[in-house]
């Protein structure tokens, strides 16, 4: 008896492997966001030695995007896969290949655990959430202290008009500019140039209706944005051909730029950054309220979990675990200087150590509640090629109004997207 039971112990330790729930997890292919990763699953693996997590890095094919949709036609779909912005994320829900977390038991309780209440909302589609928000990213302006200091200004231009007064001091033809206005001509570019700008003069307002799938930014928010533009090309105060890193050569006042920057500016610039450098929210009209907080574009990233998934009750637990601990968002802020999409970075202990460490991160981190994420559609790369070629070329190459230029564009996005 004694030699059977001995014999089923040996075959159950064999089979525990076997029978051991597996989920597989995509993220990000990421040096920083892979060190994280590693620390979190080590840690699971004490937690949860009877749910294996299979983890790696998005297969580097072309995009993000495309490994994924790969994976989805030769159904090899991760259960849970990090990464994720909004317009694909609004692709993947119409294609019916995400499980709307929201009825999930305790997802209410994850994103008030999480602090987050406020940024799932921008992630609502049709009424439900697919995507959970892992980190923000606000667009703030970077401005040259001493450029400042030196031409009178104390604090960072605020208005429109504060920005016209530095470049009527500091401009010189084709030489020196006060901000850069456009980023490029890529589709992704319009998150860093006039949908910053636009969420900043109409307090966070959408550019899209994506209930009613139409474009909605032809108001006075939409026009001042574009004259504003218009105003510091015509005056040759901004360009599209610049030297490379100018904020840095003095040879340009002021940049929009993400959290991501600051690593490569102290390790590139030590001599500028930080010293010489202050930040602030984006220019704002001159009829915006001195009391009325700004808003900016987040560019945010979540996780997701697939339908095809065999293991959702693991996956959605795995998940939980993650997110419902606030020392793994210290972890993954100090290790990757993304800000997690929490409304108490600045207030809860946990992080002030990380913020003390590297005063830059605070305004950033100030800003993530007033950081809105772009529109949930499905059409992202078509709308903001429309933007690229009919909204902000048209502000340099041609002679039209902003409100033609408006217009012509929310015509042809809603051609679009009908």
């Amino acid at each position: 008896m004694k030699r059977l039971m001995l014999i089923f112990f040996l075959i159950c330790i064999l089979m525990s492997p076997l029978l051991a729930e597996k989920i597989t997890l995509w993220t990000a292919p990421n040096m920083y966001q892979e060190q994280f990763w590693k620390i979190i699953l080590d840690e699971w693996k004490e937690v949860r030695p009877d749910i294996e997590v299979e983890w790696k890095t998005i297969p580097a094919s072309g995009s993000s995007e495309e490994a994924i949709l790969t994976a989805i036609v030769t159904d090899k779909t991760p259960d849970l896969c990090t990464n994720i912005f909004s317009g694909f994320a609004a692709q993947l829900i119409e294609a019916d290949q995400l499980v709307a977390l929201n009825t999930l038991e305790g997802f209410d309780e994850l994103v008030k655990t999480r602090k987050a209440e406020k940024a799932i909302q921008g992630w609502d589609f049709s009424g439900n959430n697919y995507v959970f928000p892992i980190y923000s990213n606000p667009m703030l302006m970077w401005w040259r202290q001493d450029i400042l200091q030196e031409h009178g200004f104390d604090t960072p231009p605020r208005t429109y008009s504060d920005v016209y007064a530095l470049a009527e001091k500091f401009c010189r033809p084709k030489e020196t500019y006060v901000m850069e206005y456009l980023k490029g001509r890529n589709w992704w570019d319009r998150w860093f140039d006039f949908i910053t700008y636009y969420y900043a003069a109409s307090d966070g307002a959408s550019y899209i209706d994506v209930k009613k799938n139409r474009a909605i930014f032809n108001n006075q928010a939409g026009i001042q944005v574009i004259q504003f533009g218009q105003r510091l090309f015509n005056e040759g105060w901004t360009s599209t051909d610049m030297m490379d890193n100018p904020l840095y050569t003095a040879h340009l006042a002021g940049q929009l730029m993400g959290p991501w920057e600051i690593p490569a500016a102290r390790n590139m610039f030590p001599e500028i950054f930080p010293e010489k450098i202050v930040m602030s929210y984006p220019p704002v009209p001159d009829n915006y309220p001195p009391e009325k907080p700004v808003k900016t574009f987040a560019d945010t990233k979540g996780m997701v979990m697939f339908k095809e998934s065999k293991n959702k009750e693991a996956a959605w637990e795995f998940m939980q675990w993650v997110y419902s601990n606030p020392e793994h968002d210290r972890l993954w802020f100090e290790m990757t200087g993304l800000p997690p999409v929490r409304a108490d970075l600045t207030t809860n202990e946990l992080f002030q150590s990380i913020i003390e460490e590297n005063p830059s991160l605070e305004l950033y981190a100030n800003a993530v509640p007033n950081s809105v994420p772009p529109a949930l559609i499905s059409k992202t790369t078509e709308v903001q090629d429309i933007m690229t070629t009919n909204l902000v070329e048209p502000m340099y190459l041609t002679d039209k109004s902003a409100e033609e230029i408006i217009d012509n564009t929310i015509s042809r996005i809603n051609r679009e997207l009908f």
